[in-house]
């Protein structure tokens, strides 16, 4: 029997809608669902291969427990308890600020992961918390805070309605985008071309995107922040900053400040740093401000360098000068559907960062997160307030964090380690537990994080497409881990965790005089959820306090989860609007143009511009059929271009006298990788993807395993951080390029 399921794709960041063919209880195919409000059909080669990753034979359906040294499949009951007594045991003797947590990418991508591990971090009252955003978007984060007073105020370009787009250390046709989430983006990219607006990229390669560019700027990398200072430095120097700042100077505090401090930074003084000619910034600049409306993006390559957050903030801040923040064309605030209803503008505590340290280390907290550079050195390094016991959720921090081989190692030592994870790989191998969630098939889908990211206001939500196989949910799971760090059990029923989440949040709601529920009973807007498990009543109630919900009855038009459930497609909520007052939360209730310790990490960019280039220095680079680690074992998304090369200009291997392949070395140790010429990257530049390392014994992914690829990580010894965010430095890394032998 043949039946469709409509479903978001789990699989990047573009949330596309899928339509599935189910076939004798599983899936067997997927084609975009053209009626999608969001995604209107488009589909990418992971969306597309939803079948094979959700019936990937290699992944796990029953526990496995170590027993003896072995990892071995266990029963549910036997897995918990042994998670009930070897954890309880180590929080006995060490206390909750003992285990450490690794949060991977993944738990962006599914309800679980969103809504339960902020209760175990909480429940375990452990700082050391680590995640991905370390390794990814946490300087994005710290610049937002800074200037915004909210961390999570993120400022997308608004692709369907700007005249000129400017993409800096971005690939999106292959990505699909980041921190900026839209369906199709390469069409939106082709739209705006088509109705005669402008592209420029700036990358080191001629990627995808800079292919389809009206302009390409290939600075050396690293240099992102010294480029885009330049180009504030013009509009300064040239008057072309935008009167009243497009009618939002009444918010803005600094730009005296900005100006003073963007002296140092001329096109001249930054050109041989940069390697680009000062004409081409000044030219940027002017476009910029020429435009009739304007969005700078920044993404990946302008985070994960030694200047991160400098390079972050400075995306906003000219787009602030140039009149583009907060308007139609710009760059604008999405405003997501599960998110609290909008509270009467106010000025709020301000964003700090460095409230704790790290133990080793002394790197400072950032969004209570320790960088997941000192993950290694936090579990092998004796001493008072050693990791003893790791939980990780979803990563794969042996291969996507710096210097892999010594977390490898480290992770050997622990005393108890958890891993709620559907593969056997790199790090989980290393776990006396794992707790395989169901595959996405059996998974309900709804984006808490990426809906307050999307291009377009909507909302949308997928319930599981097949019935569970006799295993609990990733919910359950993660619930019944919670109860046991609260002392309530592993017997105790995983319902009470989403109770007392629902008890506490309409508690704090009706106590406060601007909620949408304000003064009314608990028990009344408890008895109003939907009927279901514990996450359905959740977000029903998140959805009718958020800013289009039904208030519990009060708007009768308003959103719930019922009227979203009959609408299968998803809802439009319509274009962004302006909302800037709602968004600040800074102290003074405006926008801090040049918060203190910017300014401060200015004058280290400064004092950069006179170092000597080095020969060689390393970038990643993304691929379209793969999203980090976890793709590489489903077999229609192996090979083609998905592969672990070393792309070199090609005048650089004939200089160097290479042949196939070449050893790369670099301050965290080296590896062989086979060389692909690729003319269109700046000389001096070499990329090797993220990702790739799957030849470690003891794992069970035949097809990466296959293919193993080299880590990338591995040549980075993790010392190299972006200090206000502590983001490992990933690219731009200094290399030594020689012949294999």
């Amino acid at each position: 029997m043949t039946a469709t399921a409509l479903r978001i794709c789990p699989f990047c960041e573009a949330t596309c809608g899928l339509t599935l063919t189910i076939e004798d209880g599983r899936v067997t195919g997927a084609r975009g669902d053209r009626e999608d409000i969001f995604s209107a059909g488009f589909i990418c080669p992971k969306g597309a291969s939803f079948a094979e990753l959700d019936n990937d034979p290699d992944r796990l359906s029953r526990p496995m427990v170590r027993r003896d040294g072995v990892l071995t499949e266990a029963t549910w009951d036997e897995a918990f308890a042994v998670v009930a007594d070897r954890l309880g045991q180590v929080i006995g003797e060490h206390g909750g600020a003992s285990v450490g947590v690794y949060l991977g990418n993944p738990n962006a991508h599914t309800v679980a992961g969103s809504l339960y591990p902020p209760l175990i971090i909480r429940g375990l009252g452990t700082r050391q918390a680590f995640s991905a955003s370390t390794l990814d978007q946490m300087p994005k984060h710290v610049a937002l805070g800074h200037m915004f007073g909210s961390p999570i105020a993120f400022t997308v370009p608004d692709l369907d309605r700007t005249d000129y787009l400017v993409v800096i250390g971005a690939n999106p046709l292959v990505s699909n985008g980041s921190l900026a989430t839209a369906a199709d983006f390469p069409g939106k990219l082709r739209a705006l071309r088509k109705r005669g607006g402008r592209l420029t990229v700036i990358d080191p390669a001629r990627t995808r995107t800079a292919e389809l560019a009206d302009r390409h700027i290939a600075p050396r990398p690293g240099t992102d922040g010294a480029l885009l200072f330049a180009v504030v430095h013009v509009l300064f120097e040239e008057g072309l900053v935008a009167t009243d700042l497009g009618g939002i100077a009444e918010y803005v505090n600094g730009l005296d400040d900005i100006r003073s401090l963007a002296g140092g930074f001329s096109p001249e003084d930054v050109s041989d740093h940069c390697g680009v000619p000062a004409d081409d910034i000044r030219a940027l600049a002017r476009e910029l401000a020429a435009a009739p409306t304007a969005a700078v993006y920044g993404r990946i390559g302008t985070s994960t360098v030694e200047f991160g957050t400098l390079g972050s903030w400075l995306v906003d801040v000219i787009n602030i000068l140039t009149g583009n923040l907060d308007r139609p064309g710009g760059v604008m605030f999405p405003l997501g559907p599960a998110v609290p209803a909008p509270r009467p503008p106010k000025a709020g505590r301000g964003f700090k960062t460095g409230r704790w340290h790290s133990r080793v280390s002394g790197y400072p907290e950032a969004l209570s997160e320790i960088p997941a550079a000192a993950l290694a050195e936090e579990i092998d390094t004796p001493g008072e307030g050693q990791i003893k016991a790791m939980i990780t959720i979803a990563g794969n921090p042996v291969l996507s964090a710096p210097d892999g081989d010594r977390l490898d190692k480290a992770l050997d030592g622990v005393k108890f380690m958890i891993s709620i994870d559907p593969y056997l790989n790199e790090t989980t191998r290393h776990a006396d537990v794992i707790l395989p969630p169901p595959p996405p098939s059996q998974s309900p889908h709804f984006d808490f994080a990426l809906n307050n990211l999307a291009i377009h206001n909507n909302v949308r939500y997928s319930p599981p497409a097949l019935p569970l196989d006799g295993r609990p949910d990733e919910a359950e799971i993660l619930s019944r881990i919670a109860l046991i760090i609260y002392g309530i059990g592993v017997d105790g029923d995983p319902s009470l965790v989403d109770d007392q989440v629902i008890a506490t949040t309409l508690a704090k709601e009706t106590a406060d005089a601007n909620s949408p529920v304000a003064a009314r009973p608990v028990d009344e807007l408890t008895a109003m959820l939907v009927a279901g498990p514990g996450y359905e009543r959740r977000l029903d109630m998140m959805l009718r306090l958020g800013p289009y919900g039904d208030a519990f009855g009060a708007r009768p038009d308003g959103l719930t989860l019922e009227r979203l459930k009959a609408a299968p497609h998803g809802i439009d909520l319509g274009p962004l609007q302006p909302r800037l007052p709602e968004i600040l939360r800074t102290p003074s209730g405006r926008i801090e143009l040049a918060p203190e310790p910017l300014i401060a990490d200015a004058t280290r960019l400064r004092e950069s511009l006179g170092r000597d280039a080095d020969r060689f220095v390393l970038i990643g680079r993304r691929h379209l059929r793969s999203n980090n680690s976890w793709m590489h074992n489903v077999p229609a998304l192996a090979g083609g271009t998905n592969r672990c090369t070393l792309q070199m200009h090609p005048d650089d291997i004939a200089e160097l006298g290479l042949a196939d392949t070449a050893k790369v070395k670099g301050p965290g140790g080296e590896v062989l990788a086979p060389i692909e010429p690729m003319p269109g990257i700046r000389r001096g530049v070499v990329s090797l993807p993220h990702g790739w390392g799957h030849d470690r014994a003891g794992m069970r992914l035949g097809v990466a395993s296959a293919a193993p690829g080299v880590n990338v990580n591995q040549l980075n010894d993790g010392n190299m951080l972006d200090p206000m965010s502590g983001t490992a430095v990933l690219n731009g890394i200094p290399v030594d390029i020689a012949p294999a032998d």
